[in-house]
């Protein structure tokens, strides 16, 4: 089978990542999004997004002849022989529902152009019974009706190892309907599965399912050890010794199991509280009703955290002096989607401390959504005169830190490890008072 020409549909996190890694792979691939200034920076080559190792490949790509971007759909439907459909799912506001506008806009806006048989390929994280809704919409739409077929192939993107997890991906879910189908998908990540990537091949619901079914899962195990931390605190036990032996049971490991602030960005939340409504929807509700605990758990590490700081503070944060060093979700990124960190520096001002944050890469977009935070420029300069240093984001920078060197520029040295990425004995032999969730 001759190589397929790709376009994919949306030029976001997901979209552009996938965009640049299969053109680096030798397909001649299409980008397409309907705002034109994405579309301009990524012709010109520069990647929107903070992600390590993407701003060379799109470099590599656009030079090779095989990427370009676009606005037009009436050019991509001429252009693709498989189509990625890429987009967003945000949470719908006033609800825990998947918004589906962006999905639907972009089957809506290709399928007119769709005149020959082509396979459409989701990517988006989706409530399970979309792709058999959207085959209906693209076959009513589309010119070459039932020729046109839809597949659905989730992603396992990691912030920040992105490249790593699209060019070498643990597996690839193809959801699809035909064999035609499925030797697209085949020939068009020919160069992964020959690396020895493994294929799971199942239908359209089942690999709906699987990319929630894994966030669900992971948000759990992480939600878990942060309980554990509750009954430390409780207890005086200590949580970091707690899952360290727990790590070595092989039925559990020691993946995601680091108690801390919890988890945030743009897909663990919005998605376990979507797969908890669309089980409602289906009447299944109580198989999964434990999210909404998992969920709860997740939000309480947040003013727990306020507490503990609080607590270092003297009891009351007014006027209090606090450098908040984090504001990404994770390090290696510049996504603020629901950032615990973020969220923590809010709450810290609204108790009337004086709060200075400093992120490496995430300041652009903390300002734009948090106007009334002070932003420092580095960390010494966000830890000078604090009487409160609160680790919210464990980017390396902050974890190599010589406590000495901090200690200097701080009124008082007192910290709050919310990552548990600090090391409690050099900071507590250079003077530190030292606080972390669930440790005594």
């Amino acid at each position: 089978m001759s190589a397929p020409k790709i376009t994919v549909i949306g030029t976001g996190y997901l979209g552009a990542t996938h965009a640049i890694c299969m053109a680096v792979l030798g397909f001649d691939v299409l980008g397409v999004d309907v705002a034109q200034d994405k579309v301009d920076r990524l012709n010109a080559g520069q990647v929107p997004f903070f992600e390590p190792g993407l701003p060379e490949l799109l470099v590599k790509a656009l030079e090779s002849g095989k990427l370009r971007f676009t606005t037009d759909y009436a050019e991509a439907g001429a252009f693709g022989d498989v189509h990625f459909v890429c987009v967003g799912t945000p949470q719908l506001a006033g609800s825990n529902a998947a918004d589906l506008r962006y999905v639907e806009s972009a089957v809506t806006a290709l399928a007119p152009h769709l005149d020959r048989r082509v396979l459409v390929v989701g990517k988006s994280t989706v409530p399970v019974g979309t792709a058999g809704r959207l085959t209906g919409l693209l076959r009513a739409l589309a010119p070459a009706g039932e020729q046109v077929e839809l597949a659905w192939n989730p992603e396992f993107l990691r912030e920040g190892f992105a490249v790593e997890d699209t060019l070498r991906p643990d597996r690839l879910v193809f959801g699809v309907e035909s064999q035609w189908a499925q030797d697209q998908l085949h020939t068009v990540f020919a160069p992964i599965i020959e690396q020895g990537s493994p294929v799971v091949i199942t239908d359209l619901s089942t690999a709906e399912l699987v990319k929630v079914a894994a966030n669900s899962f992971l948000a759990t195990k992480i939600s878990y050890i942060n309980a554990m931390a509750e009954v430390c605190e409780a207890t005086g036990a200590d949580v970091h010794q707690l899952a360290e032996a727990l790590s070595y049971d092989s039925r559990i490991g020691g993946r995601f199991l680091r108690p801390g602030l919890g988890f945030g960005g743009g897909c663990l939340p919005k998605d376990i509280r979507a797969f908890a409504h669309r089980a409602e929807e289906l009447g299944v509700g109580q198989a999964v009703a434990f999210l909404h605990e998992v969920d709860a758990i997740n939000r309480r590490r947040r003013s727990r955290t306020v507490d503990l700081v609080r607590e270092l503070a003297g009891g009351s944060l007014r006027g209090a002096r606090i450098a908040a060093l984090g504001a990404a979700f994770k390090p290696d990124s510049d996504d603020i989607r629901d950032a615990p960190a973020l969220d923590v520096a809010r709450m810290l001002q609204e108790g009337g401390a004086k709060v200075r944050v400093y992120d490496p890469e995430a300041l652009e977009n903390a300002r734009r959504a948090y106007p009334n935070l002070e932003y420092a420029h580095s960390t010494l300069e966000a830890a000078r005169d604090a009487d409160v240093v609160v680790l919210l984001t464990e980017w390396t920078e902050f974890r190599e830190i010589d406590p000495a060197a901090l200690g200097d520029v701080v009124a008082q040295r007192k910290v709050v490890d919310g990552r548990h990425a600090l090391d409690p004995v050099a900071y507590r032999a250079a003077g530190w008072e030292y606080r972390a969730l669930g440790r005594p």
